[in-house]
C-alpha cells in the first residue's frame, strides 16, 4: 500500500501562490500515456521541466531530483556548478552567495514536493528501489536524464542508467515497462507527450539502455521541431540570447 508523504501547509501554499504566476501549460498527446506504471523521459528545460510537471502533469507521478539539492550541506557547490559555473566571472562571486541563500528554500521545496532522490555513488540502489516501489503502486516516474554535453539544437546528451530500472521491473515482475518521451516548451507553454518505447526483458540488457535512449532522445528531438518555431530554453544556464531556435526561420 502507497504510503503517504506528510507535507508542510507551507510548501501547499508556496506551490499554490507559485500557479498563480506561472503560465498554464497545455497538455497535447495524453492519449500516449499508458495507465499504470511508466517513466516519463524529458527534456529539463532548466528549472521549468521539473516545475511545469509539479504543476500541471495530469496524473499522480513522482519526479527524479538530484539528492544534493535535498541536501542543506551539499546544495550550495552542487548549485554553483550546475546553475551558475557559466555565468562571468566578475559575477561568480554573487552567485556564489546565492547558492548558500537558496539552500534551504531548495530543501525545503524539493523535500516536500513528489520527489525521488537520485544519487550517483554506491547509494544508486537506494534510488532505484524507491523507484521501483513507486513503480509498483501504480505511479508514474519523471525523469529529466540530460547532462552538459551537447547534442542537438533541442537537448543535450542523455546519461543512460536510468533505464536500468526498466531490467530490474521486468526482473520482479515479469512485465515491460514504457517509456514515454515528453517535451517541454515553455515559451509555447505546452507539455507534449509522445508515444511510448516499451523496453525488451529479454534483450541484452546494454543494447536495450542504448536503443532506448537513442530512440527517446530522437522522439523527444522531433517533438520539438514540429511544434511551431520557438526559442529552446536548454539544459545549460546560458544568456537568453544564446538560446537556440527549434528550427530555422524558413523551415
Amino acid at each position: 500500500m502507497e504510503q503517504t508523504k506528510k507535507v508542510s501547509p507551507l510548501f501547499l501554499v508556496v506551490k499554490y501562490v507559485i500557479s498563480l504566476f506561472y503560465p498554464k501549460m497545455e497538455i497535447i498527446g495524453r492519449e500516449n500515456l499508458p495507465e499504470g506504471p511508466v517513466i516519463i523521459v524529458g527534456n529539463h528545460s532548466q528549472i521549468h521541466g521539473p516545475l511545469a510537471c509539479e504543476l500541471f502533469f495530469p496524473e499522480k507521478r513522482y519526479t527524479w531530483c538530484a539528492g544534493e539539492m535535498m541536501d542543506l550541506k551539499k546544495v550550495p557547490d552542487y548549485a554553483y556548478k550546475d546553475f551558475w559555473s557559466y555565468k562571468p566571472k566578475y559575477l561568480q562571486p554573487l552567485f556564489r552567495l546565492l547558492s548558500y541563500i537558496i539552500a534551504p528554500i531548495a530543501v525545503f521545496i524539493f523535500n516536500n514536493a513528489n520527489t525521488i532522490a537520485v544519487h550517483h555513488d554506491l547509494h544508486i540502489m537506494s534510488t532505484f528501489k524507491v523507484t521501483l516501489a513507486k513503480l509498483h503502486e501504480g505511479n508514474k516516474v519523471v525523469i529529466f536524464p540530460e547532462h552538459d554535453t551537447e547534442h542537438n539544437n533541442i537537448i543535450f546528451d542523455f546519461q543512460d542508467k536510468f533505464i536500468d530500472v526498466a531490467k530490474l521491473y521486468h526482473k520482479r515482475h515479469g512485465e515491460e515497462l514504457p517509456f514515454v518521451p515528453m517535451y517541454i516548451a515553455p515559451n509555447l507553454n505546452k507539455i507534449v507527450l509522445g508515444k511510448a518505447v516499451y523496453f525488451n526483458g529479454e534483450a541484452d540488457p546494454s543494447e536495450e539502455r542504448s536503443r532506448i535512449k537513442e530512440k527517446l532522445m530522437s522522439d523527444i528531438s522531433e517533438i520539438g521541431r514540429d511544434l511551431p518555431r520557438h526559442r529552446v530554453i536548454p539544459y545549460r544556464n546560458m544568456p537568453k540570447k544564446d538560446y537556440p531556435w527549434s528550427k530555422e526561420a524558413n523551415s
